[in-house]
């Protein structure tokens, strides 16, 4: 239509809650930036380090400041539409890293609030399952709305094969699942910005 600008891409915060190199976690969100770049228009993969964040101590929080990596953690999940977590399962819970990231942003003004988010997890036996549902668990105080389904739990030690030594996705039935839950994320987001979805996915 003359006149007519292109929609705004949804941008997508992506938060790794491993921090080791070649982590499976890390390597999903490497695959779902690809996959957004190959087949899924108007969806941007922003990939937010948080190796940086101190442990939380609200002692470094200085006339309403925040430590220099804290204030530019909070800048980007602020800036962002939506969020993905990519994260493994310690110890039957949410895995330390990104505990800590969630605290931080959570602190007042809280810069999480009010946004769509999925959840993706490579673990051991459980998949991840239990870290995720945690994470939902955290996501109510938070005021995040995470997608229902799909849910992509990642057997990451199981054949087959599903991760090369470097942590990137290589299991093309993986990446279809990946790619049908950013469509969900999509069409969720979309919809909570109250803007007409392109998708037949539904949270």
């Amino acid at each position: 239509m003359e006149g007519s600008t292109s929609p705004k891409a949804l941008r997508v915060a992506a938060i790794s809650g491993s921090l080791r190199r070649g982590s499976a976690n890390t390597g999903l969100i490497r695959a779902a930036k690809e996959i957004c770049e190959e087949s899924i228009p108007g969806m941007v993969i922003d990939h937010v380090d948080i190796p940086d964040l101190p442990m939380l101590n609200t002692d470094m929080e200085v006339d309403g400041g925040f430590p220099p990596a804290v204030e530019a953690f909070r800048a980007s999940v602020r800036a962002a539409d939506c969020f993905l977590f990519a994260s493994p399962e310690y110890n039957y819970s949410i895995s330390g890293p990104l505990k800590n990231a969630l605290d931080w942003g959570s602190r007042p003004p809280n810069c999480w609030a009010d946004r769509a988010a999925a959840i993706v997890s490579a673990s051991g036996g459980s998949g991840g399952s239990r870290s995720m549902y945690h994470i939902r668990q955290v996501g109510v105080f938070l005021d995040i709305h995470f997608i229902n389904k799909p849910e992509v739990f990642i057997k990451a030690h199981q054949p087959p094969k599903k991760f090369d030594s470097d942590g990137n996705l290589i299991d093309p039935e993986i990446k279809e699942e990946l790619k049908d839950m950013l469509l969900s994320l999509q069409a969720f987001a979309l919809r909570l910005q109250g803007k007409p979805a392109n998708s037949k996915h539904a949270a």
